[in-house]
């Protein structure tokens, strides 16, 4: 018998461990710390290898328009024979009258002898490529009467090209000693003249932030995320990782370990209101690091000219690292671990004047789960103008309520740091963005707590319980709680509210011994039990001792949560995913995401809810999750505005914010657009959101904004779109 026993509770072991790999295996938590997110390309992204024959086995070859313009000049003879006597004969011609097609030849020539010479010699190579971006400069912006090129005539976007790579391959070079750092100088000479260039930093980030070094972008190629964000215009986009400062150092702990910023390098050929070349004949270029999120154009004369950016390769560049895939399975087995590293992380500096957006993962996950949304949402001009976004790390193994309980204070000190004299008001307007558990820690930061939640722990008042008073004080700080009013509006995705069926008797016996809870939390449990029997019954809501039990349909936290009244002020948006009953997974799953049912994750009383149909690991990946949660954020801005016009700093204001229709979601209408067939104004269109086994738009109800125990029709005010 006992043998028999034994061969079971083997089995089931075993059973229950394939079934949680399995599950993490379909969701993609094991898969993270594997998956390469940016990879070396074998040759480097090129514009101009097909145009110039680059990779020919005859070799590079200039285009057909500076072969025509060697033609007119007398020149197309000699290039074969003496390229150097060509650039030599152009130079003089420009001298002498500054024609852009001989500005445009002389640079295409220059790149190209470059490219030969740098087999052989790269500092020759160097002056060559110099040579190529200052004439592509000049002829791009030739301000001469009657030389002002044309802007539809592809030589203008092939200038571009070659202004671009030119300044690529010599900054290759340059960054070999580390000669990109800002500071530094060089001079460069080709032909009969000589080029004074100087490294700054355009903007705050860039001169902030030290950095451990650059990469190039179009040596990567971005692989795992879905949109790849790549603007075109003047410039070289790179990676600036950052360089760690000292710990102590201030808001250093903010920020995580090898974080990259988006940088573009652009060469000005003359500081503005000076001549382009300085007395002795030397051209004067200043090398500029711009922070394109930060200043995406850059003024020319009279002109604004956009900066080639690229802000996808640098996030994935980062992000290609298997430890940070790993944080989800080791916040969960081994929490222990993850525990140092909890708190709030930022992927950009700090911006006072900019609105927080927390997101924060859920079970056995990590904030690298966030990155697809992160990636849409904030190279978005619209949103990243006005926000900033943060990301919440903590170990999943805790139940819920003391994850929140250290969400609560993390929230407090990072206010304290980052904005001692509360003199940013930016921040007293935060959004929370939660998926599945994390939906559950949110709404925990936007409700008192009263008696409610200790009357779920125990019998007995809590200043009756026997324990040291650090203990008590835990417990207070754990159970009794008030809003955070800093958190304005709340966005829940997937969330179980009322609990997930995951987390049953067998997921639960199996995650208690795979789970190592830290031996002293354990101590502390056992310690209160003892000493309060009848305070604390054995099936007290502290017997629940990981993250996982904590979400269980019994867990008795969940309906006292579930009841909590919303305060005045907060905005609650919910997002449900549904399988499609089309999809095998759908018929299996029966109306949920396939971790969380329907029924638990509806919301009767919220601002708004939309359902679409993804399973609970990349609902919140969606595109029309992502697009919700932008129409969401971009409601806040205009409420903010209603309100209380928030200001960067030095009090600007970005074009986003004068347009008064910028940054329009497809499939939404704003308030004050009028209606020729008369009527309310639209939220999302019911075609958009519309779920094949929901019932249509038209019987849905709109509830009241409360309590779920309270009814009537939301106001005019509160009035969104509510999606069962």
């Amino acid at each position: 018998m006992d043998w028999v026993s034994g061969s079971f509770l083997r089995r089931r072991a075993r059973f229950a461990l394939a079934m949680a790999l399995a599950l993490a295996l379909a969701s993609g938590t094991t898969g993270c710390a594997t998956q390469r997110f940016a990879s070396l390309r074998k040759v480097p992204q090129n514009p101009l290898a097909d145009k110039l024959q680059l990779a020919s086995w005859s070799g590079p070859k200039p285009s057909e328009r500076t072969l025509q313009t060697l033609r007119r000049y007398g020149l197309a003879e000699t290039l074969s024979d003496d390229p150097g006597a060509v650039l030599v004969s152009l130079q003089h011609s420009i001298d002498e009258n500054p024609l852009p097609e001989a500005h445009y030849a002389f640079a295409e020539l220059a790149y190209l002898a470059g490219k030969r010479r740098q087999v052989f010699n790269e500092q020759e190579a160097l002056q060559l490529y110099g040579a190529a971006v200052t004439h592509s400069y000049l002829f791009l912006f030739n301000d001469r009467p009657g030389c002002r090129p044309n802007p539809y005539d592809p030589e203008f976007r092939g200038a571009c090209d070659v202004y671009n790579t030119a300044l690529e391959s010599a900054l290759r070079i340059v960054a070999k000693d580390g000669g990109l750092a800002p500071g530094h100088s060089h001079s460069l000479k080709t032909c009969d003249r000589e080029i004074e260039l100087q490294v700054v930093a355009h903007d705050r980030a860039c001169a902030v932030h030290e950095f451990e070094r650059f990469e190039f972008v179009s040596d990567y190629e971005v692989g795992g995320l879905t949109n790849h964000y790549h603007s075109y215009g003047l410039g070289v986009p790179l990676i600036a990782v950052r360089k760690p400062r000292p710990k102590d150092a201030p808001h250093e702990h903010f920020y995580p370990q090898g974080l990259s910023f988006p940088v573009t390098a652009f060469l000005r050929v003359h500081p503005e209101g000076q001549r382009p070349r300085t007395a002795d004949g030397r051209y004067r270029t200043t090398l500029e690091l711009h922070d394109p999120l930060a200043s995406p154009t850059t003024q020319v004369g009279a002109l604004q000219v956009p900066l080639e950016s690229d802000l996808s390769t640098p996030l994935a560049y980062f992000l290609d690292k298997p430890s940070l895939g790993a944080l989800g399975t080791l916040g969960l087995l081994r929490p222990e671990k993850t525990e140092p590293l909890r708190g709030l992380y930022m992927v950009r500096p700090y911006e006072p004047g900019k609105i927080p957006v927390l997101m924060v993962h859920g079970l056995w996950s990590s904030p690298i789960t966030w990155m697809e949304m992160f990636n849409d949402l904030g190279s978005d001009p619209a949103l990243r103008d006005r926000y900033q976004f943060w990301f919440y790390l903590y170990p999943t193994a805790s139940p819920l309520w003391i994850s929140a309980a250290e969400l609560r204070g993390d929230l407090a000190k990072a206010r304290e740091e980052l904005d001692p004299l509360g003199a940013d008001t930016a921040l007293d307007q935060m959004v929370i963005v939660g998926h599945s558990m994390g939906g559950l820690l949110g709404r925990l930061q936007t409700i008192d707590s009263g008696d409610e939640f200790w009357r779920v722990v125990s019998r007995a008042p809590l200043d009756q319980v026997k324990a040291e008073p650090a203990v008590r004080e835990k417990l207070a700080q754990t159970f009794y709680f008030q809003r955070n009013p800093a958190v304005k509006r709340l966005i829940t995705i997937a969330t179980p509210h009322q609990g997930s069926n995951f987390s049953n008797s067998t997921t639960q016996w199996v995650f208690r011994h795979l789970i190592r809870m830290p031996r002293m939390l354990l101590n502390l449990d056992d310690q209160l039990h003892r000493d309060n029997p009848e305070a604390f019954p054995s099936d007290s809501l502290l017997s629940m001792r990981t993250g996982i039990e904590s979400l269980a349909p019994t867990s008795p936290i969940l309906p006292v949560l579930y009841r909590a009244p919303r305060p005045p002020g907060i905005r609650h948006h919910n997002i449900v995913g549904v399988i499609s009953e089309q999809r095998l997974l759908g018929k299996v799953a029966a109306k949920s995401d396939g971790i969380v049912k329907y029924e638990s994750a509806h919301l009767p009383n919220v601002d708004s809810e939309i359902v679409v149909d993804a399973n609970h690991v990349r609902v919140h990946r969606h595109p029309l999750s992502v697009l919700e949660v932008r129409r969401i954020l971009l409601e806040h801005l205009a409420d903010v505005r209603a309100q209380q016009p928030v200001q960067f700093a030095d009090g600007r204001l970005s074009p986003h914010e004068q347009a008064p229709h910028a940054g329009r979601v497809p499939g939404y209408a704003p308030d004050e657009t009028p209606r020729p067939w008369g009527g309310a104004p639209l939220g999302p269109r019911a075609t958009d959101f519309a779920h094949p086994h929901l019932p249509p738009p038209a019987t849905r109800k709109t509830e009241g904004a409360g309590s779920p125990a309270e009814s009537g029709p939301l106001s005019p005010a509160h009035a969104g779109p509510v999606r069962p």
